[in-house]
């Protein structure tokens, strides 16, 4: 792959990554009620997450889905309504459910299953790599240049959210974090329900 075409991949996977939306709330919600290693967590589970979508997109299968508008239809209903369950739960959280210490192996292991989870039902995710990220595959494209769209995509994704655990779970910027969590819990509550409610109404 000449390196003029991989900088724009990589440009368009890190519009992609900055961008606001669900991924995000989780990062921020798991590093708020598990600490750094909880978000980091569910950071680099979402890029595995990202990287399956990649390989799917270079396998051809992106375009599969964009053929079956009835299973990409069910895909992003699926996507839907997991992101308005996680809205809900957010929500019902109060000041004591993120505050409260579990524990640190079940916080580290439920981080790391929402995050995949939520890179898996994301049906911006599923918009992204169908429209976007296959334009960068041909039908003669070498497994190496395959592999490189496959590991730039989690490079650059894992890379951003773990940066957004670790920034968010600094000693100065925690406490404050930590203090006003149930209006953190809200926002992102309200934000995850208004993408669902956005989905469903296409």
């Amino acid at each position: 792959m000449p390196f003029s075409l991989w900088l724009s991949l990589a440009a368009v996977c890190a519009m992609g990554a900055i961008s606001p939306g669900p991924s995000l709330a989780v990062v921020l919600r798991h590093t708020l009620g598990g600490g750094r290693l909880a978000g980091v967590s569910a950071a680099l589970s979402h890029a595995l997450g990202v990287g399956l979508y990649a390989l799917l997109t270079v396998w051809g299968l992106g375009a599969l889905i964009a053929r079956q508008p009835m299973l990409f239809q069910g895909i992003t209903w699926a996507g839907a309504f997991y992101l308005a369950w996680l809205g809900i739960k957010a929500l019902r959280a109060g000041r004591s459910d993120t505050l409260t210490p579990h524990g640190i192996a079940e916080t580290r292991q439920l981080a790391a299953r929402e995050g995949m989870l939520v890179a898996l039902g994301n049906p911006k995710l599923i918009l992204f790599f169908v429209a976007l990220l296959s334009q960068f595959v041909s039908p003669d494209m070498s497994v190496a240049a395959k592999a490189l769209i496959v590991v730039t995509a989690m490079v650059i994704d894992g890379g951003w959210y773990t940066l957004v655990a670790v920034g968010l779970s600094h000693s100065a910027v925690l406490p404050w974090l930590r203090a006003h969590s149930h209006w953190i819990n809200r926002a992102t509550g309200v934000l995850l329900v208004g993408l669902a409610v956005r989905v469903l109404i296409g």
